[in-house]
């Protein structure tokens, strides 16, 4: 296994990556994946591109010899990525109103500050 994989099964299990995860963002068949990862298919310097572009890093990062990952409890996170299949198109139009109604009570939570602001005035 090269340097390259044997990082990024590391920053997998440290930052709890699922590979069919990592599959979906890259592009790259998961069947392909689960043989770069478990080494027994040789990756090109495309896979590693892909790989390393999908986990937000530069191939250089995983080949580095000692590599420093932050544990995912002791850094502030802001983003949650998730991933459930496609959805039908009842769940994109319940999904859009979920949407619309995030964006409804914002304003009418921002209106409320500036009422209150202009009130105190």
């Amino acid at each position: 296994m090269t340097k390259f994989i044997s990082n990024v099964n590391k920053y997998l299990s440290e930052m709890k990556i699922k590979q069919s995860y990592l599959s979906m963002v890259t592009g790259i068949d998961k069947n392909k994946m689960s043989r770069l990862l478990t080494g027994s298919q040789e990756e090109s310097g495309t896979d590693m591109e892909k790989i390393a572009r999908g986990l937000g890093k530069s191939i250089g990062f995983f080949l580095k010899e000692s590599m420093s990952i932050s544990q995912v409890g002791s850094s502030s996170m802001n983003k949650i990525a998730f991933y459930a299949g496609e959805p039908s198109k009842k769940q994109e139009q319940i999904a859009k109103q979920l949407v619309e109604l995030m964006e409804n009570i914002d304003e009418v939570i921002s209106a409320n500050s500036r009422f209150e602001n202009i009130a105190r005035s």
